[in-house]
């Protein structure tokens, strides 16, 4: 057996979270995979899988051989797509992931629309709003929104937003409208768990930055979800302006407090320092930026 065969099979098992569906992705039978994975782990000579009837994880020796096995299969896929971008096409596999919410409105579209323009190229789109670990689980890329901790990661940022204020016609008028910061403690708010600190919100007051307390029976971890509630007149509720935006436009929702600036939240695609980026990744990249660069209003190239 060729190492790379192993390799290329352990990680698909990892990935898929079985051996059957790490076949079909692979196009070989399940059987196969097993026998793969099964003379890798002999040629290793450690256990990398834990094999149950009902599940498959990690040891702690597949836990280390993973980071390293994504490394070789990106370094092969990196040869591969070297050479055909010297001759003008773009291909291999990206893996990306992306909050849920700002995935759906538009990561999403424009994955389709960059696939559709480089068929050479599969992508991976993940949706989720927890932290990944792109060396760990083998991402290419993470879009990620707001104050980031510090990290060895590199970072372009690609857009910005600002949670709005906002609550709809039917909750003011059973309520008095908020007209200082301040008053949001005497009003209910349906807080988000995405954000930094969800009971507490910063205001710019005469110049400077005001923590507000957000008072609140329902915390939840989706913007939509908050603006579902704040729609059905539950609260108000503090969501990005890209999601409410359509909303407030058309009436359904109403923006409080305009006049108090907030916090801008950067929107960044992160990926692992290296010492080149995949011609495909710096494509995906450009036409992320081009894409959203006008509709988050983002700064110039090279701020």
């Amino acid at each position: 057996m060729d190492r790379i065969d192993g390799i290329r099979a352990f990680v698909a098992v990892v990935d898929a979270g079985s051996f059957t569906r790490a076949g079909e992705r692979l196009g070989i039978s399940n059987k196969l995979v097993s026998k793969y994975v099964a003379a890798l782990e002999g040629q290793q000579g450690v256990t990398l899988l834990n094999r149950t009837t009902r599940a498959l994880s990690l040891t702690p020796s597949g836990e280390r051989y993973l980071i390293a096995a994504r490394r070789v299969l990106a370094a092969m896929e990196e040869l591969d797509a070297q050479a055909s971008a010297e001759e003008g096409m773009l291909t291999g596999r990206l893996r990306i992931t992306a909050p849920v919410t700002f995935g759906e409105m538009f990561v999403t579209q424009l994955t389709r629309d960059f696939t559709r323009a480089h068929p050479g190229i599969s992508i991976d789109l993940h949706l989720s709003d927890r932290y990944v670990d792109l060396a760990a689980e083998g991402f290419d890329l993470a879009l990620r929104i707001g104050q980031l901790p510090d990290s060895s990661l590199i970072g372009r940022r690609i857009g910005q937003t600002e949670a709005w204020a906002v609550a709809s016609p039917a909750y003011l008028a059973r309520h008095s409208r908020p007209t200082h910061p301040e008053a949001l403690r005497d009003h209910v708010c349906i807080r988000d768990s995405n954000a930094q600190s969800p009971g507490r919100a910063t205001f710019l007051i005469e110049g400077k930055a005001v923590s507000v307390a957000l008072p609140g029976q329902i915390t939840v971890n989706s913007a939509q979800a908050v603006r579902r509630l704040v729609l059905e007149g539950e609260g108000l509720g503090l969501i990005p302006g890209f999601v409410v935006a359509e909303d407030v436009a058309a009436g359904r929702l109403e923006r409080l407090l305009p006049g108090y600036g907030r916090p801008q939240l950067d929107i960044q695609a992160l990926y692992l320092p290296q010492p080149f980026i995949a011609p495909r990744l710096s494509a995906y990249l450009d036409h992320l930026r081009a894409a959203l660069t006008p509709v988050l209003k983002a700064p110039p190239p090279g701020s």
